[in-house]
């Protein structure tokens, strides 16, 4: 009997064994959620990037089929930019459609009123539109984490500043309009510079070829 008691004795763990085992444990486990949580991290990111990258696609996906819809009126500016606002007239199924395009704050809104069919509602629209305030329903938030934009037209085979004069287009009697119109730019060159911690980059720059209007 004393055999087996002292064999039993030998074959238990003492208290510091116990110890230091559970300590191995607690490490092994707090290693081990470490990794995981670095996995769960580098998944989120990566899901948050592409969502980021789906939405600029969306976005400039809209803003060059804006862009290639623009139709000018005789009434109004088919395309001006004020340095805080481009407005333009594109054309739609059920009419002429005037479209803005802002940045408030770090945002990058689109504006987009009815279409409309006759001139007083069109003229009525851009009056509309120089009064937006940000927080109308059709105003769209499309991208956040903007610094800054810019914008360049293609005019006698260069890109100048958006907001310098072009050729001016002629106006007659019968097309009256509420501000001086300018011939159509060849093209538009976007510059879009985004915030810092906004997940992207440097700046964006996106160039579209204008159609040229009829006659």
């Amino acid at each position: 009997m004393r055999g087996l008691s002292r064999h039993a004795a030998q074959a238990g763990f003492t208290l510091v064994e116990v110890l230091v085992a559970l300590l191995i444990m607690a490490i092994v486990a707090a290693l081990s959620w470490k990794g995981i949580d670095a996995i769960v991290r580098s998944r989120d990111i990566s899901s948050q990037r592409l969502e980021q990258q789906l939405r600029l696609q969306s976005v400039i996906a809209q803003w060059e089929a804006d862009l290639a819809e623009i139709q000018d009126s005789g009434i109004v500016p088919a395309l001006q930019f004020d340095g805080a606002s481009l407005r333009l007239t594109r054309r739609q199924a059920a009419g002429l459609q005037l479209v803005v395009w802002s940045l408030r704050g770090d945002s990058w809104t689109r504006w987009a009123g009815p279409a409309v069919t006759r001139g007083a509602d069109l003229r009525e629209a851009w009056l509309q539109s120089q009064q937006l305030l940000g927080n109308e329903a059709e105003q769209l938030r499309a991208l956040s984490g903007i610094a800054n934009w810019q914008l360049y037209y293609w005019r006698g085979n260069a890109w100048t500043n958006a907001q310098s004069s072009g050729d001016a287009a002629l106006t007659t009697a019968a097309t009256p309009t509420l501000v001086t119109r300018q011939a159509l730019p060849g093209g538009v060159r976007l510059v879009l510079a985004f915030t810092e911690g906004s997940g992207r980059v440097g700046a964006l720059t996106r160039d579209l070829r204008l159609s040229p209007q009829g006659s």
